[in-house]
């Protein structure tokens, strides 16, 4: 039986994009990466709504990335006259509608750096939300850091190693090799949400929650079951049954 630390989070994802940008920039991070960022969250849950804010004709290289993205691009045309603040409020406001509005919608990922969104912050969390921060760490604000449920930093997803290889999966078709590609991925993903032991079906979503297409057949496997077998066969992961459900619980086998 799933418990509520299982359940699948619904994100809605606001970008405060000069901060970041700047922020990433001025750290020596090069060009801000809103594709790291996702790929982050989405771990966490379905990724709902996701908007940027900017005077958007003042930055015209990053679009191309958030289009790609599917984000909505909120535009404050002539922002740098009327100050930064106005696209903050802007950003604020349409939190808190959706805040209010969507109650299935139960985190709100802000990715920033600046504390005047703190109050922000604070209302969110006095409504039952759960606030995941991200931002560039030399241009972050502690109070918003210390104020968020958790904070990621933008530098740590940029500067994240590459996984490490993986033994027994050497000699596997292309094919396979893919499936078993994201399911170690999934697996890194939920480790770095606390999950040591995992039901199967919470694997699956997770892969499928980062790579959507994903169809264990067409990896050649007749059941998602099949794929996590012959994983174990390649000493990728370790299996148990599940005494109340039958169904597999999934192990990193370096566990």
């Amino acid at each position: 039986m799933a418990t509520a630390s299982d359940r699948t989070h619904s994100i809605a994802v606001f970008v405060d994009l000069e901060n970041v940008v700047i922020g990433s920039k001025d750290a020596g991070l090069g060009k801000f990466d809103i594709g790291v960022v996702l790929a982050r969250l989405v771990e966490k849950g379905n990724i709902v709504v996701k908007r940027a804010y900017a005077d958007w004709s003042r930055f015209p290289t990053e679009k191309r990335a958030h289009h790609e993205a599917s984000i909505d691009l909120i535009d404050m045309a002539g922002s740098k006259l009327t100050g930064k603040n106005s696209a903050d409020i802007k950003m604020v406001v349409d939190a808190l509608e959706l805040g209010f509005t969507k109650p299935h919608i139960d985190t709100f990922a802000l990715v920033t750096g600046d504390s005047d969104f703190s109050p922000l912050v604070s209302k969110l969390r006095e409504n039952d939300k759960h606030i995941i921060g991200v931002g560039v760490k030399s241009s972050t604000s502690p109070h918003l850091i210390e104020n968020c449920d958790e904070f990621l930093l933008y530098d740590d997803l940029v500067r994240k190693p590459k996984p490490r290889k993986r033994s027994g999966s050497a000699k596997v078709p292309k094919l396979k090799q893919e499936a078993f590609d994201l399911l170690a991925d999934a697996i890194a993903a939920l480790h770095r949400e606390n999950k040591e032991v995992m039901q199967a079906s919470l694997v699956k979503d997770t892969m499928r929650r980062k790579q959507p297409q994903f169809n264990e057949e067409y990896h050649g496997y007749k059941s998602f079951s099949k794929l996590l077998e012959d994983a174990e066969k390649h000493k990728l992961i370790r299996l148990r049954k599940d005494d109340r459900s039958g169904t597999y619980m999934v192990q990193d086998a370096s566990a």
